[in-house]
């Protein structure tokens, strides 16, 4: 029997918003390139808006609400960025929520939580917590933010406020995000890009299998499959079926959400190879099922009216 590709209502749980030319994102400077997971970075550093966005997904995919995360705005201005999307949110519609910029280790936190928390749209923050380059520094001992006192302090004021947190850390830092989890149980953790699988070798496959494991039991943490691509190789879901389809197996349907990163992940494919590809890798699940994934699961964590 030919099975039918998800059609319903979808939500994009990860995507950024941009203009570069007149706002201060400092690694989208003309001149700068930081190190970075897909290489040179230089064809995204234009302005992207809602539009270009609605253009990129097609009438083939029935994008209905996005998440808008931070997009690395100047530091020293958190509350500037969230003031910006609040405005294109107010033109275009789009995005539907949004995760906002906060240095937990700042001595400022609790008033950049308090205000960022006020604003209609935010329902998360994030804050890269550094660490570990490589999975040997891991296994050495070097630790993340995760695992600092007074970063630590600045996370248990998260309930407070009501928001939840969205982590970016490679996954062989994950036994740390298990513990902040684990102490800290009220905050629920939005694992990012699929826990960073970009060692596709067996070994690099199975360590990224294992510490995406430690996780599965722990219910408040749930993961955005997204950020998946690899440089120099256009999106292809032979690369990435089985990526996909294990963390949904770790952490349940219920637990998982699909997600594009774009513009960024258009320096590996256009969005609707990387949406299709998705809905090819979830087709042989019933409609209610693709349904969470595709849009319940992001309307209820990030708390999505429409």
């Amino acid at each position: 029997m030919e099975t039918k590709l998800y059609d319903g209502p979808m939500i994009d749980a990860h995507q950024h918003f941009w203009q570069p030319q007149i706002n201060l994102h400092p690694w989208l400077e003309p001149d700068v390139l930081i190190p970075f997971r897909y290489g040179d970075y230089t064809a995204i550093k234009k302005e992207y808006l809602p539009p270009d966005y609605l253009k990129d997904a097609t009438s083939k995919h029935n994008v209905v609400a996005t998440v808008y995360i931070d997009a690395e705005w100047d530091p020293k201005d958190p509350l500037g960025e969230t003031s910006y999307i609040h405005t294109i949110a107010d033109k275009f519609n789009m995005p539907n929520a949004v995760v906002a910029q906060a240095w937990l280790h700042h001595d400022d936190i609790e008033d950049v939580l308090k205000a960022q928390s006020q604003y209609p749209l935010v329902r998360s923050v994030r804050h890269k917590p550094a660490g570990a380059l490589t999975p040997q520094e891991a296994l050495s001992g070097v630790k993340t933010l995760m695992s600092d006192d007074k970063w630590r302090q600045g996370y248990e004021l998260l309930s407070k406020f009501n928001l939840n947190f969205d982590l970016q850390t490679p996954w062989w830092n994950l036994h740390e995000a298990k513990e902040l989890a684990i102490d800290f149980p009220d905050t629920l953790i939005i694992l990012n890009h699929t826990g960073l699988p970009s060692d596709r070798s067996k070994e690099g496959l199975q360590s990224w299998h294992k510490a995406m494991s430690l996780l599965a039991d722990i219910p408040n943490i749930v993961v955005k499959i997204s950020g998946i691509g690899l440089p120099n190789k256009p999106w292809n879901i032979e690369d990435n079926h089985w990526i996909i389809q294990e963390t949904i197996n770790i952490f349940g349907v219920e637990r998982t959400m699909f997600a594009s990163n774009f513009p960024v992940d258009s320096l590996c494919g256009d969005l609707d190879t990387i949406f299709t590809g998705f809905k090819e890798t979830v087709k042989h699940y019933s409609d209610d099922q693709q349904y969470q994934l595709f849009f319940a699961n992001a309307k209820k964590y990030y708390k999505i009216n429409l």
